[in-house]
């Protein structure tokens, strides 16, 4: 029975992505209705998790910690595109997009998975041991990034309002992809124990402890082609259902940066589902390398993006924060150094963090 499951989880997740382009190919150009506006949608919810199984599957094959990178990086490609394609669409919002998407990228990987996963993981193992030297700098690269990419540009003068000047985010720019790069390097070569599962003696646990046996090469040179695949339908899907998007926000009377919210949350529940799993296998680790490799992806990967992409792309680009949301960003900063520095986490832990999300959830819908 189990193989047979997972035979049908294997062609469902090959069928979806080619079933995504064949949509888009149908429907680009035209105007959707109801009925295809709910199809396009069921199809792009199907990519995303289509997308992020691949990448789990490459990154079963390659090992910790570079399937935690893998996945983070997929997951910020489908963000770009996403964000890329709705401030294309143009709107008076647009100009916040990026920045309402990036900050509540990063709320709901440091609050939100890391949150579930302490807790979901306390509460079936009780002390969580992770190691505290690599997570912690990948904690600190984290912050810095917020810092330059979504703080400084509110008191910024070279230009009116929370918006870099083109050298300032080219500067902003080239500095996300020079930390995100370091970071990259140092989880993956020189110190890649350092991101790997520890027990509460502070042994490193063997990269390969799943029972089951890596994919072959061929089935992740697979997966690798259908993550492609399924990575292009979600951005093009993404393009076609932008104005639901943006009009059911609207239609639930909800504030127009309420749509940077759906995006993240869209991009990473299938994130939060692997970092779940792995917190409930005693692999918290695992769990905070997704989180906090998300986040800085996040801002790494997509701020660079953006910063291109504004070249062709018309009106102001605003990144800057408001009040509400810097008090928010320093306290989970805050309390995540709280969380990271012992090296230990309980349900305790765990519980702050997803108050610090249900609180940033709030405000976003009622600011």
């Amino acid at each position: 029975m189990a193989s047979s499951l997972r035979q049908r989880l294997s062609y469902w997740t090959a069928v979806i992505p080619v079933a995504a382009l064949v949509a888009l190919a149908l429907a680009w150009g035209r105007e959707l209705g109801p009925v295809a506006v709910t199809i396009v949608a069921l199809l792009l919810a199907g990519a995303v998790l289509a997308a992020v199984h691949h990448a789990e599957v490459v990154a079963h094959r390659v090992g910790e910690p570079f399937g935690s990178l893998i996945l983070a990086v997929a997951v910020t490609v489908i963000e770009v595109g996403l964000i890329v394609t709705l401030m294309a669409s143009g709107g008076s919002e647009a100009s916040v997009l990026a920045r309402d998407t990036v900050f509540a990228a990063v709320m709901i990987t440091l609050n939100g998975i890391v949150g579930l996963g302490l807790l979901v993981g306390a509460r079936k193992h009780g002390i969580l041991a992770f190691n505290a030297e690599g997570t912690g700098g990948a904690l600190a690269t984290v912050a810095t990034l917020a810092a330059l990419s979504l703080v400084l540009p509110t008191f910024t003068t070279s230009r009116p309002g929370p918006e870099f000047s083109p050298a300032q985010l080219a500067f902003a720019a080239v500095a996300s992809l020079v930390l995100w790069g370091m970071f990259v390097l140092t989880q993956t070569v020189r110190h890649r124990d350092f991101f790997l599962p520890v027990t509460l003696d502070g042994e490193v646990v063997d990269a390969h402890e799943e029972h089951a046996a890596p994919p072959s090469a061929r089935a992740a040179a697979i997966s690798l082609a259908l993550l492609v695949v399924a990575l292009v339908g979600v951005v093009g899907l993404a393009k076609l259902e932008s104005p639901a998007i943006e009009a059911g926000v609207k239609g639930a009377g909800l504030p127009q940066s309420f749509v940077g919210v759906v995006i993240a949350l869209l991009v990473l529940l299938p994130e939060t589902l692997a970092a779940t799993r792995a917190a409930l296998r005693n692999r918290i680790q695992i769990s905070l390398n997704l989180a906090l490799g998300s986040a800085m992806a996040s801002i790494g990967l997509t701020i660079p993006a953006i910063a291109i992409a504004s070249i062709w792309l018309d009106g102001p680009l605003s990144l800057g924060l408001g009040s509400t949301q810097m008090v928010l960003l320093a306290l989970t900063v805050m309390v995540s150094v709280l969380t990271v520095v012992p090296g230990r986490a309980t349900r305790l832990q765990g519980g702050v963090h997803l108050v610090l999300l249900a609180a940033f959830l709030f405000l976003a819908i009622a600011p």
